[in-house]
């Protein structure tokens, strides 16, 4: 299915060196944000006390936040949680106090401004807990990714292997630039949304280079960059729709999914912004200077073997 058709194909790999120069320089720049500033990571990773708390109206964040720092509290957040009458609390891990005292002072605080407050839950997640965390989710990014490069090697070459990685690699470090420069809190949410970021990309890096493949077989007199283009080409029309759906609901959930979505949305936003442009304009032109040929994606025939023609184009 196609909205549009373009019939003239659009020279992108001629842009490959200036758009790979451009992901080149983002790409030092998160690296640079990553190093300087570091990830803001949250209580899932660094440990801490989690509480729900249910008020009989709808809560008021704000002032919610003023009575916690006004009592001390002042690294406490909070967000709403489910419904507008409940409340979750995170506290980074305090020295000398647990979860119970904490959640004593809490909701000491809370009742002093509003008697009905009411604690649901109560957790903690000790540091040790936390680093456990910080390393499960770096193996989580390396096995995605091994398996990534797995993959493509065996479905097409490892020249598209080693592209799509790069690519995708790309998209990630440049979330996680963006968390590291304003200091957005990086939960395990936004891990996940991080992971489907990866399964998104290359998804979409799968698309243009099966595509990439039929070309080598059916353009028999184009060069390679000619085949290229014409496979992204022929594929915008269902790009342009697939991320357009894709970016809308993700969009619903940044603007109306309230603080619990907010930073996994807003990490899907920037990886599926990003995962577009890597798709297109890095992982390609990587694969073209790789030196992919049509030989590399033609399988001779076997002894023996009939081999019917294959229809020209270009």
């Amino acid at each position: 299915m196609e909205l549009f058709k373009i019939k003239k194909d659009i020279p992108f790999m001629s842009y490959g060196k200036v758009t790979t120069m451009i992901s080149a320089v983002t790409f030092v720049l998160a690296v640079v944000f990553l190093v300087t500033k570091g990830l803001n990571f949250g209580v899932d990773f660094t440990g801490g006390t989690v509480l729900e708390v249910s008020y009989q109206q709808a809560a008021d964040l704000g002032k919610v936040r003023e009575t916690l720092e006004a009592a001390g509290l002042k690294d406490a957040s909070a967000q709403a949680f489910g419904t507008s009458r409940d409340v979750l609390i995170r506290l980074p891990v305090r020295k000398g106090s647990d979860a119970a005292h904490v959640s004593d002072e809490v909701l000491h605080a809370l009742r002093t401004k509003d008697p009905g407050v009411e604690m649901r839950r109560v957790e903690f997640v000790g540091p040790q807990v936390g680093g456990e965390m910080v390393n499960a989710g770096g193996l989580a990014l390396l096995l995605l990714a091994g398996g990534i490069m797995l993959y493509l090697t065996i479905r097409f070459d490892w020249r598209f292997a080693v592209a799509a990685i790069i690519a995708n690699m790309h998209d990630v470090v440049i979330i996680l630039g963006f968390f590291a420069f304003f200091q957005w809190e990086f939960s395990l949410t936004v891990l996940a949304a991080v992971l489907a970021v990866l399964g998104y990309s290359v998804n979409e890096s799968v698309v243009v280079f099966d595509r990439i493949r039929e070309n080598f077989r059916r353009m028999r007199k184009a060069s390679v960059h000619e085949v290229i283009d014409n496979a992204i080409t022929r594929t915008m029309s269902r790009t342009i729709m697939t991320h357009t759906m894709t970016e809308t609901m993700v969009l619903a959930m940044l603007l109306l999914g309230g603080d619990v979505l907010f930073y996994f949305a807003l990490a899907l936003t920037i990886g599926i912004l990003f995962g577009i442009y890597s798709s297109v304009l890095v992982a390609s032109p990587i694969v073209m200077w790789l030196g992919i040929s049509r030989e590399h994606m033609i399988v001779p025939p076997k002894e023996g073997e009939d081999s019917k023609p294959v229809e020209e184009q270009g």
